[in-house]
C-alpha cells in the first residue's frame, strides 16, 4: 500500500543531497570575478583591525544564552497547545500546568544559583 512512496522519497533524498553541490557550482559559474587589491584588504567596521580575535568570554554570557534558548523554545510549545485546547480538555490543561510548573522550577533553580545575576 505505501510501497509506492519509496521512489518519491528516494528522489527527494537525491535532490536534497545534490542541491548544495549544484548551487555551489552554479555560484562559481555565475559569479563576477574581478579581484582587486581592495577586495583582499581586511575590513572591520571601516577600521583597521587591532588586537587578537581570539578572546575569552565569561561563562555568564553562555549561561544567559542557554537559559534564553531553553525558555524561548519551551514557550513555542504553548502555541500548539492553545490551538488544540478544545480537543484536549481538562487533561490538556493539567498537562500544561505541569509543563509550566517544571519550567518555573527550572527558573527558580537558576535564580537561586545566581545564574541570572549580572555582575
Amino acid at each position: 500500500m505505501y510501497l509506492g512512496w519509496f521512489p518519491l522519497i528516494f528522489l527527494l533524498i537525491v535532490f536534497a543531497a545534490s542541491m548544495p553541490f549544484v548551487l555551489m557550482a552554479l555560484a562559481q559559474v555565475v559569479q563576477i570575478k574581478s579581484p582587486t587589491v581592495l577586495k583582499y584588504t581586511a575590513y572591520e567596521s571601516g577600521m583597521t583591525p587591532f588586537g587578537d580575535a581570539r578572546i575569552q568570554f565569561d561563562v555568564k554570557f553562555y549561561l544567559y544564552a542557554l537559559l534564553f534558548i531553553l525558555f524561548d523554545i519551551e514557550t513555542v510549545f504553548l502555541f500548539p497547545w492553545a490551538m488544540a485546547f478544545g480537543k484536549l480538555g481538562l487533561f490538556g490543561l493539567v498537562e500544561m500546568f505541569l509543563f509550566i510548573g517544571i519550567l518555573l522550577l527550572g527558573l527558580v533553580y537558576a535564580w537561586r544559583k545566581g545564574a541570572l545575576r549580572w555582575q
